[in-house]
Parts: C-alpha cells; structure tokens; sequence
C-alpha cells in the first residue's frame, strides 16, 4: 500500500482516507489511476480539477461509508466500483453492529483489490464471466440454519460476518491453533485459491505446481484436510511451509503462498512509502545511498524481494515487542520456501503481461486496464 497526497494542499492522505483534514476536501480513490482526488461539486457528479476537470461519481456503496472508490461518469456506467461490482451477497445493514462489522469487511477487501489491480491480475465479475468469474458474499451466520465457513468454491469467496469481529475472531484464531487471524489475511488466502484455478490449473505452470507444492490428487483434498485436523502439521514442517496450515494440502499450500507474497509486496510498499529501507546501497564513491522508489509490486526477482523484507520483518518484529506485543511476523523464509514464492511471483507477473480478455454475454471484455503506478 502507498501513501497519498491531496492534489489540492498537499496534505498527507491514507487509503482509507474520505475528507481531507487540511483543506476539508472531498476525496475519492480513483483505482484506474491509483490515485486519491480531491473533489468539487456533488452531491451526485463531483469534477477532479487537478486531472483536467474529469468527472466522477461515487460507487453506491459509499452512502453506507462501506466504499470511498470513484467511477468514471459516462452514461452506461454502472452504481458500483471496480471492487464492489464483485460483491454477489452482503449482509442486512438494518443492524448498526452489522452495518460496522460489513464496513471492516469492505476495507480489508479493497486493500486485496488494489493489490490485484497493482499486479494487473485477471478480474473479472460473474457478470462478464460466469464461469471464471469472482464474487464475494458475506452471509450473516447468525441468521443461518447451517455454520458458515469461510472459504472459495468457483469463483465464489465466502466470507462470514462475524470474521469482522474481533473478539469471535480472536476465539476462533486461537481454536484452530493460528499465528494470526485476520480479514485481510482471509482475502488473501482465498483469492489465492481463485488465481490457483485460474492461472495453473490447466496450464503450461501446472506441472511445476506439482513438482513445487504436490499432487492435488494425492491425497484428496478431503483427505488431506481430514489428517491435519486428527493429526496436525508433520515434524519439521518449517523446513518446506510457511504456515503448519500450508501441509494439509497442495492447494492451500499455493494458498498460503500466495497470500503471503501479497503480504510481503503490500506490507514492503508502504515501508517504502514512509521512506524505509534497510538494504542502503553503497554507490562508487563509497557513500551510503538509499533507494526510496522501490517498487516491490514490479520486482521481478524473488530474491531481490526476499532481501528487502528480512531486515524489514525483524524491525516489524522488534517495534512489536517494544510496546509489549507479540511478533507481527512469526514466520521463516526457507530455500524451499522462497522457491515457492518465486512460483507464485513468476506466474502473476506471466499474467500482467498481456491485456487478458473474458467471454461475455457480448463478446471479450477487456477487464485488466492497465493503472497508473
């Protein structure tokens, strides 16, 4: 994640960030930019003077403080953002708790889609794709007569509301035995799982998918699951996985993978927006320089990557237990490891390469724009 700027007085702004506390500004994010807008007008169309006066209008998800993302007015346009067009089921907001609760859920899941559009990663809606398209939902499993479990099926994410708690989540971290439990961490696990049967499944990666994480097939996904909860991760687990989750079956070892490598170029890009780096560079003259445009979500070299984010993990770490917390990051980088996120790097970036179509109810759509970095 970067830093923003008010294009109007300069003042610093975060993602999240919806009026400008200098200047009083409106502001909306504008993700086919990537940047965040100072705004006139309104209450319906607001005018962007500092981006030759375009127009835009709210995604309609912003009279519920759930979205601060912007869409392009032109006729046609549809009420929802390049996010919130993905949102298939959300919860009965008539509830105050669970207006806040879903409002937790739509930070988190913007954070995920600026890191899918920063990567140029396929992402179609079910709409323009109905079989390889991704959807969201997030059901109520207080109103439900069955449990509701977090997770993916065909394109689908599902994740319950109560994940937006912080107390059920706490619970619920601790009874699965997880270092961390978080909605963020929830996304990224799960679009893992999409982008596993969207860019390997099939395709010219799948045989070094196997070589990589494993036979999907061997053991069955049900069995694999069945084992790690009777019996837990294997000995020595760290030595191969990144997370004793990651040993209960290939897919969501390439899950775990691949949340984790968004959770390094995210995590990295905002350190490098505050201007730290703890890999100076020594240039011919002997002087210590540092690099302060950095751009990990365009690195290509997984160990470039790797370098970059140790020492930065063991500041993370140590800040925590300063002011008496538990480490941020309690994870090990292995050889094997590394290699699996070198995996995930290559075929995302094999992905942003090319301007990938989908089948629609007219025809190809084009769905991966290309924004501004």
């Amino acid at each position: 994640m970067k830093l923003f700027r008010c294009d109007h007085c300069g003042n610093l702004l975060y993602f999240e960030n919806t009026r400008c506390e200098r200047c009083g500004r409106r502001l909306g994010y504008a993700p086919l930019l990537n940047r965040m807008l100072s705004l006139e007008g309104g209450p319906d169309v607001w005018t962007a003077p500092f981006v030759d006066n375009m127009q835009f209008v709210f995604c309609a998800n912003a009279a519920h403080g759930a979205c601060n993302w912007l869409i392009i007015h032109s006729p046609g346009a549809g009420p929802y953002c390049r996010a919130c067009r993905h949102n298939e089921l959300v919860p009965d907001i008539d509830q105050p708790v669970d207006l806040m609760r879903w409002q937790s859920i739509e930070r988190a899941k913007k954070r995920l889609v600026y890191s899918l559009l920063r990567l140029h990663l396929p992402l179609a809606n079910r709409v323009e794709d109905p079989v390889h398209g991704l959807g969201f939902r997030f059901p109520n499993e207080d109103l439900s007569s069955t449990p509701v479990l977090t997770g993916h099926a065909s394109g689908i994410i599902t994740i319950a509301l109560k994940e937006a708690d912080d107390a059920a989540r706490e619970y619920r971290r601790t009874q699965f035995k997880e270092p961390y439990r978080t909605l963020l961490g929830h996304f990224r696990h799960e679009i893992g799982h999409y982008y596993w049967s969207v860019l390997v499944n099939g395709r010219p990666s799948h045989a070094e998918f196997r070589r990589l994480f494993g036979d999907e097939n061997d053991p069955s996904y049900a069995d694999g699951l069945k084992d790690y909860y009777e019996r837990g991760a294997p000995a020595e687990w760290q030595q191969r996985y990144i997370s004793a989750y990651a040993t209960a079956h290939p897919w969501e070892d390439f899950a775990e993978t691949f949340a984790h490598y968004l959770h390094l170029v995210d995590t990295t890009e905002m350190a490098a927006a505050f201007g730290v780096q703890l890999k100076p560079k020594v240039d011919k003259s002997g002087q210590l320089t540092v690099d302060l445009d950095y751009q990990p979500y365009d690195e290509p070299d997984i160990a470039e990557l790797v370098e970059n984010w140790v020492p930065l993990s063991s500041l993370i770490n140590n800040l925590n237990r300063a002011v008496g917390q538990h480490d941020a990051y309690p994870f090990v980088l292995t050889p094997e490891v590394i290699d699996k996120l070198g995996f995930v790097l290559r075929i995302i970036h094999e992905a942003g390469t090319s301007l990938w179509t989908v089948p629609g109810p007219s025809g190809p759509i084009p769905i991966n724009v290309p924004i501004t970095q």
